[in-house]
């Protein structure tokens, strides 16, 4: 039966660009929604920015940009990668718009009056300098279990415990480097331990949607069983959650509770039915009909293992007593890795997707890759570059694309492109047609990987019986050849070509550029196939044209060229050699050195500097009796407020410098990379809590 179904992927967070992991999520759901399309399904494939929190009002404010312009400018990327990759969303919208910001408020509302919300006071640490609550990511200090320093606010790098933020010792705020102080906030929770919802997050979790799968994955849903209590008197190992942030913080203010704000993992969700409804209203349908929890319409995420707390547990509640349609599938894969190594650009891993476009890199080859490792299980994705160079060049290539290239030279040369079949057809049309179907189940069932593994066992089988037939024996002397070694000829590449078209239609959901020129331009058989067309026998094919290149592993040089600029790795793995972007200078002598005196310096005023866009003038404290005046080309990174009373690093005995505006008598120390395309941010240097101004660095 006909399905109608809504399908969104994780929204990204909107203070940065797409990197290699989002790519993968968006081909993966991609697929699905092709796959489901082509079944004569109706698909609604929605996303968004996740465009409010905490960092993205600091990282806005560190700019001198407003916090909405900094989503723009990450905004303004999106359809560049989606496109370029052939991600077929149908539409793309914010959760900082009007629909995002009624619909949150709504649910609120809607819980409220279910008594799933409740007040309570707590205590938080507090950056007295900023003057704002930290968040758990903004607080650091050493470990409580295995005392490692540096760890964040709420778990532990080192040895995996998760605490409360006031359980570190030695706490810090990464934002001021001073020690927070505990204060008193009322705070907003959705009651998650409420028994209601605690029984209906059992149910749900182990249930089943309405085509008889269950809602999650047994990986996923042995997780919410450990979260949720396995003890025999069914106590749940809930808290309730906190849904509430104080001002100052960039998000959508709770109704009737001025300077209380919706933590962002409430409203970001949210986002999914705000784009919806975004799209249904350019598109002219009705948005109530389509999310009625007793209508047909189905509701399917695809997110990473990192995010299924949210999704599993607090997301599926919030619609329950909310009243609203609750989810009949997430989907959850794995994080990309690059050779073995989680995805990191200051460890080296990071792929940039743009950068893998420019050099010229083919989207569907990494959409093929993708699929090719993608499984029903939460397993992560290795990139590996002779991998990928591998299943590209054989599979795609040699397999798949040399039917084609094979076949089509004897049609076209002595059969004028018509296709003919000798003999009976229907054992042929009949095995194709199962091959299609046991193909399209795995995608439906999003067992990617077995997919294509399928699809290329039925490429070895058409080889090889092309090979078996040796069309290039019957071509000899075709010209003067009785009529059954012409038809013997014409038969084998008809056959050979049918099963190329096959192909074509089974890989559509993976290659969809490819399926369409191979359906327009070679067969003449529209821009796009459905599953039924694979055991459409073709009648014709125009001169076959160059459909793929081939992988040239010089590429990768080009492609972790970039990461090792980034100050990363190369693509075996080995360190870089121009960490920030350009190589260590040469080396130098401790006495080289000492000649350099390097001071701690408070900041006691600042300000722009009339007539220069870069510069700031500084006047620096460093206990000497009197201030110094220092030029810094700081200004596109800070406000002159935000440094002021900040310590930093100053080369005391540098010889002062008379430039138009005054005199410069030292310099600040900052970090930037070389490469501003990379990294365009200045990062001045802050010491920690403790040092006092005049103190020597050795």
């Amino acid at each position: 039966m006909p399905r109608t179904i809504f399908v969104t992927t994780a929204l990204p967070y909107a203070n940065g660009s797409f990197h290699l992991g989002h790519i993968l999520e968006y081909i993966q759901a991609d697929i699905w929604v092709r796959c489901q399309r082509m079944a004569g399904h109706t698909v609604y494939f929605v996303g968004a920015d996740d465009a409010h929190g905490a960092p993205i009002m600091l990282k806005a404010e560190s700019e001198g940009i407003t916090p909405r312009e900094l989503v723009a400018r990450y905004a303004s990327e999106r359809p560049r990668y989606l496109a370029s990759f052939h991600i077929g969303f149908d539409h793309w919208h914010s959760t900082d718009s009007p629909e995002n910001i009624a619909l949150s408020r709504a649910i609120y509302r809607q819980l409220k009056s279910a008594g799933f919300i409740a007040r309570r006071t707590i205590e938080q640490f507090y950056d007295p300098i900023k003057g704002m609550f930290l968040p758990d990511r903004y607080i650091k200090g050493e470990c409580p279990r295995c005392h490692a320093k540096d760890q964040y606010g709420d778990a532990c790098e080192n040895c995996g415990a998760v605490y409360a933020p006031t359980d570190l010792i030695g706490p810090y705020s990464t934002l001021t480097h001073t020690t927070p102080v505990l204060k008193s906030s009322e705070h907003f929770f959705f009651r998650l331990s409420d028994p209601r919802c605690v029984a209906f997050l059992r149910e749900w979790t182990t249930g089943v949607n309405g085509q008889g799968e269950q809602h999650l994955q047994p990986e996923v849903q042995a997780k919410t069983r450990e979260w949720l209590g396995r003890a025999a008197d069914g106590d749940a190992h809930l808290d309730d959650w906190d849904i509430s942030r104080d001002a100052p913080y960039f998000g959508i203010e709770i109704p009737d509770a001025p300077g209380k704000f919706f933590y962002v993992w409430l409203d970001a969700p949210v986002g999914y039915l705000a784009s919806l409804q975004a799209y249904c209203e350019k598109a002219g349908l009705d948005f109530n009909h389509l999310i009625d929890p007793a209508g047909a319409t189905e509701q399917v995420h695809f997110i990473g293992k990192d995010i299924v707390y949210f999704h599993a547990l607090f997301w599926p509640a919030m619609l329950k007593f909310a009243g609203r349609k609750t989810p009949d599938g997430i989907n959850v894969h794995g994080f990309v890795t690059v050779n073995g190594q989680k995805m990191s650009k200051s460890r080296g891993t990071g792929i940039s997707p743009l950068r893998y476009l420019e050099i010229g890199m083919d989207a569907e080859w990494l959409r093929y890759y993708f699929a090719a490792k993608l499984n029903q299980h939460v397993e992560d994705v290795d990139f590996v570059a002779t991998d990928f160079t591998t299943r590209i060049n054989s599979d795609l290539v040699g397999k798949f694309v040399n039917i084609a290239s094979r076949a089509a030279s004897f049609i076209t040369k002595h059969f004028d492109g018509e296709l003919r079949y000798a003999g009976d057809t229907d054992a042929l049309r009949a095995t194709l047609s199962d091959t299609a179907r046991s193909v399209q189940e795995l995608f439906e069932s999003r067992d990617y990987s077995r997919a294509v593994r399928r699809i290329m066992a039925c490429a070895d089988d058409i080889n090889q019986a092309f090979d078996t037939a040796q069309p290039w024996v019957k071509a000899k002397g075709i010209r003067t050849a009785d009529a059954a070694q012409k038809a013997a000829l014409q038969d084998a590449c008809s056959r050979a070509l049918a099963g190329f078209k096959a192909l074509t239609v089974m890989l559509a959901p993976v290659l969809p550029a490819l399926s369409r020129r191979v359906a327009g331009e070679l067969f003449g058989e529209g821009d796009s196939y459905c599953w039924a067309d694979a055991a459409v026998l073709p009648a014709h094919i125009a001169p076959f044209k160059h459909l793929m290149q081939r992988v040239d592993p010089k590429l990768f040089d080009a492609l972790f060229e970039k990461a090792d600029a980034a100050g990363g790795a190369d693509a075996a793995g080995t360190a870089a050699s121009a960490p920030g972007g350009e190589a260590i200078s040469a080396t130098i002598q401790m006495d080289d050195f000492a000649k350099i005196d390097l001071r701690i310096a408070k900041i006691v005023d600042c300000s722009a500097v009339e007539g220069s866009d870069k510069l700031l003038r500084l006047s620096l404290d460093v206990n000497e009796g009197r201030p110094r005046q220092v030029f810094s080309g700081i200004k596109s990174a800070y406000s002159p407020q935000d440094l002021i009373g900040k310590l930093t690093v100053l080369v005391a005995n540098l010889a002062p410098r008379k430039m138009r505006f005054g005199v410069s008598e030292g310099m600040v120390l900052a970090a930037s990379h070389h490469d501003k395309q990379v990294d365009g941010g200045i990062y001045i240097l802050e010491p920690w809590p403790g040092a006092r101004p005049g103190m020597r660095i050795n």
